[in-house]
């Protein structure tokens, strides 16, 4: 059996007229997905509804977010597998727990390279159309790169080997029931959903080491139910300790017999403190701002020379238990 890679990147070749999974040609326009699965935007009132992409001049409704996929993948792997999460999606947090991290990622890693497909696609065009070529950094293209071999772990047997390459969390929320709360972030790959009961944060591609820096925080949390708020504190924390860390991590891959191996390299000589610049109150102060918004909470509300950020997960920097979800009053 040949193993064969699909990489859109060697040469930005995004063509509506190739499976964005497999690079294979694809003989209609119908053959398509939609990048938010049919079931989510049926269940959240979603399809009308806008979303302003990478480029801010870029909004587009969320039924229009299409990508080009091989019949034969949509009904064979894609359907069975967005039943399989749908079905552990509705049920909500402890069946959300049991789903594999692989599988999760898995999904995660599809809707965040359909979002970045369209931004690509849509600056090709705006390049063109001021005769200039679009061009993407290497730093960036060796993430995104990366992102999309691992998502073919969908349509080729595909086995990771040492760490993951991927940090991902899931917590109970106290929610209403039609919130739908979605957010990512592509040039560090962070992601976060709230739905349902429950909430996922995830860094794709940080070899584990965000959970790791964050552990002290997700032991405290445990299983409680979490207020709004200190979910959006918790994806706050792990999206600025993700653009803390320092390296971008490189893999080998391993051609076997019938299967591809995905072998994160370890970093050498180095201890955890090491992996993070320095944390900067401050420049955390402004991710929390944003995250915080929904309650008209401000930097000048979050920091107060000389005291630490205030947190609603954390009592204060002399007693770090967490805050008891039905202490808070602020509105759901």
């Amino acid at each position: 059996m040949t193993i064969k890679l699909y990489n859109p990147f060697e040469h930005l070749d995004f063509n509506s007229g190739l499976c964005f999974l497999t690079g294979k040609k694809i003989s209609s326009t119908e053959e398509q997905i939609s990048v938010f699965p049919e079931w989510l935007l049926n269940r959240y009132s979603l399809k009308d509804k806008t979303l302003t992409m990478l480029e801010e001049k870029n909004v587009i409704k969320y039924q229009d977010l299409k990508l080009p996929c091989f019949t034969d993948v949509i009904e064979n792997i894609l359907n069975p597998f967005e039943e399989e999460i749908k079905q552990a999606f509705s049920l909500g947090y402890e069946e959300v727990k049991k789903i594999p991290e692989e599988r999760l990622f898995q999904w995660m890693a599809k809707l965040v390279y359909g979002i970045l497909y369209h931004d690509i696609v849509f600056g090709m065009k705006q390049q063109k159309a001021l005769g200039e070529t679009f061009a993407l950094s290497h730093f960036l293209i060796a993430k995104f790169k990366n992102l999309d071999l691992m998502l073919q772990s969908l349509v080729l047997p595909m086995e990771f080997m040492g760490a993951n390459p991927w940090t991902i969390r899931v917590v109970k929320i106290k929610y209403s029931k039609d919130v739908f709360n979605y957010k990512d972030e592509n040039n560090n790959l962070n992601f976060s959903l709230g739905m349902n009961d429950f909430g996922i944060v995830a860094c794709l591609q940080d070899n584990g080491e965000n959970g790791i820096y964050q552990k002290d925080i997700i032991d405290k949390i445990a299983d409680k139910i979490l207020h709004p708020i200190q979910f959006e504190e918790l994806c706050g924390r792990f999206i600025y300790s993700n653009y803390l860390l320092k390296n971008s991590y490189q893999y080998k891959i391993h051609y076997m017999e019938d299967s591809l191996q995905i072998e994160a390299i370890p970093l050498v000589g180095h201890n955890e403190k090491d992996l993070f610049f320095i944390w900067d109150d401050n420049m955390y102060g402004q991710v929390l701002a944003h995250y915080w918004k929904p309650w008209g909470i401000t930097m000048k509300d979050i920091i107060t020379f000389p005291n630490s950020p205030i947190s609603y997960l954390i009592k204060n920097e002399y007693n770090d238990e967490l805050i008891e979800p039905d202490t808070i009053s602020l509105p759901y």
